[in-house]
């Protein structure tokens, strides 16, 4: 990458450089693990537990939406031209699952996510108090940092603590971590197409979960970049790194932060979900070597990764740790 790029990518270059994955560098080139294995492994949660965490959730109701977008950006997201679904009622959080959230599950489980295991995750590097110590960087991604001791406990490495910022997302959580969360809690990941479904509110067609307005009422919605992607953030938002799970108005069902703050892992492999006509309950590929994220980071800006509408995805590693990754969870209506 020539000097330039890096101080100003185009949407192009975002895609070239990084292939299917956006904002987040690939954990393709670490050595199999059986992780599924792992995560399997954590004990369930109570009863009353997995009934208190149940009743948390948000009840989104079945029918037919428009799903994805008219045109892409990015043709390889595959989130193009829409396409009518039908999903049944389900339920699903209002907030991406918080650091003391799952806290709580490592406290009861004994759970090592897969970045304790590995001694180490990715970090922005403005986040860093001395990006030099830390010169370990993925190609073309010289912003994101290899950190050891970085992970949800500690999200800028040694010396840092969740316990800072309670109510903000668990992040540097793998789709495995993730999955083993679901597992305790008696709850699973949302599709994709619930994901969506919830995410957009009852609007239709529209490019944010709140309407179609960058700034609603010359208001900061949502906490994406502000400024020149990678090296200036302005913060403007009021955030240069994560924000509270519950920052910035809810959406119509009473959604938080799905656009902007942090990707969310979601159940699906990826792959060309477009169904030819209407389809029920739509599901990815059965197999894959990248699983669904959706609604953009704190990392998004038009310049450089322009992914945080309601339609957009991208796919990583189910093993990748990053410090803008994150999810939140779902249960089938009952």
């Amino acid at each position: 990458m020539t000097e330039n790029r890096v101080n100003a990518p185009t949407k192009n270059a975002c895609q070239a450089e990084q292939g299917d994955t956006c904002c987040t560098p690939s954990a393709a080139n670490l050595a199999q693990r059986d992780w599924m294995t792992h995560a399997n492994a954590v004990p369930v949660a109570p009863a009353a537990v997995q009934d208190e965490l149940r009743a948390r959730l948000i009840e989104i109701p079945g029918g037919f939406f428009e799903m994805g977008a008219r045109k892409s950006t990015y043709p390889a997201d595959l989130d193009a031209p829409r396409r009518k679904v039908r999903v049944s009622p389900f339920r699903i959080s209002a907030t991406t699952v918080t650091n003391a959230d799952y806290a709580r599950f490592v406290e009861a489980t004994g759970y090592r996510t897969v970045a304790e295991i590995w001694g180490w995750s990715f970090v922005f590097h403005l986040l860093l108090d001395d990006p030099a110590r830390w010169p370990n960087a993925p190609p073309g991604l010289p912003w994101w940092r290899q950190v050891e001791g970085a992970s949800w406990a500690a999200p800028t490495g040694p010396g840092s603590s969740w316990e800072d910022k309670p109510n903000h997302p668990a992040v540097h959580i793998a789709w495995y971590d993730a999955a083993a969360y679901c597992r305790w809690a008696g709850l699973r990941l949302p599709q994709e197409a619930e994901w969506e479904r919830a995410a957009r509110g009852g609007l239709e067609r529209m490019k944010f979960p709140w309407g179609n307005a960058m700034m609603p009422e010359g208001q900061h919605a949502v906490n994406i970049w502000q400024g020149v992607f990678p090296h200036t953030n302005t913060a403007e938002d009021g955030y240069l790194g994560t924000a509270p799970v519950d920052a910035f108005a809810p959406n119509g069902y009473g959604l938080y932060n799905c656009s902007g703050n942090v990707w969310e892992w979601v159940q699906d492999w990826f792959g060309d979900t477009r169904p030819i006509g209407p389809a029920r309950d739509p599901r990815g590929p059965g197999s894959g070597t990248g699983r669904v994220q959706r609604g953009g980071s704190y990392l998004c800006h038009d310049s450089y990764c322009d992914r945080y509408h309601a339609h957009s995805r991208t796919r990583n590693d189910p093993d990748s740790s990053t410090g803008n990754c994150g999810f939140r969870v779902a249960a089938s209506h009952r």
